[in-house]
């Protein structure tokens, strides 16, 4: 399995255009492949929609697209000066990643947390946190935990879902009072950011 995770960056005021015009041609889309998830960003860098494929595979990604391009109704109609850019990354999932997508009501916000790891440390930093997960999912769930094949490489995203930002806020501060949290791989990281997002009405994670 891998996730393809597209962010586009909007032009200020069109996220929401882009989000009904995405809406009335998803179903055309959904006929070669399923939408994992669907979110804009609220907090952070500002104007971002970030959609995710599951695919089984990089030769399915290209198939599945090639056929959905042929569709009349795919991509969805928008102007292309609502566009600023354009970025598509593949990512692996690690082994105790649950599947991302599905009817999956989590929370009605998302944090997604990207870190920039040293070159060749990836595999030691899968191991470190299949550790730590399970006594943090007794605060909250993790949504996504996958690292990158193809775009920017050695960066490890795990996205995590919350009601809302206090209870972001209390968990995080609950957490931090166990001994296995954060995971200790601090000694690899080069650089850390976040972004707090928004599921659209039509994403099926929610």
């Amino acid at each position: 399995m891998i996730y393809e995770v597209r962010t586009y960056t909007l032009k200020p005021g069109s996220v929401a255009t882009f989000e009904e015009n995405f809406a009335a041609a998803l179903p055309h889309r959904e006929k070669y492949s399923k939408l994992g998830a669907f979110w804009h960003t609220e907090i952070g860098p500002l104007n971002q929609v970030i959609h995710v494929w599951p695919y089984e595979s990089v030769e399915e990604r290209n198939s599945i697209r090639e056929e959905a391009g042929k569709d009349p109704n795919w991509p969805p109609k928008n102007d292309p000066d609502m566009y600023v850019s354009m970025n598509s990354e593949i990512f692996i999932p690690a082994p105790f990643m649950r599947p991302l997508g599905g009817d999956q009501a989590l929370g009605a916000l998302y944090e997604m947390r990207s870190y920039t790891y040293k070159v060749g440390s990836i595999n030691k930093v899968i191991d470190i946190w299949a550790d730590a997960v399970p006594a943090r999912e007794e605060f909250s769930p993790l949504v996504a935990a996958m690292h990158t094949d193809t775009g920017g490489l050695n960066k490890w995203v795990h996205i995590w879902a919350y009601d809302d930002l206090d209870q972001r806020k209390n968990v995080r501060a609950e957490a931090s009072k166990t001994p296995t949290w954060p995971p200790p791989t601090r000694e690899f990281l080069i650089s850390q950011e976040n972004k707090i997002m928004v599921p659209s009405a039509f994403s099926p994670m929610h």
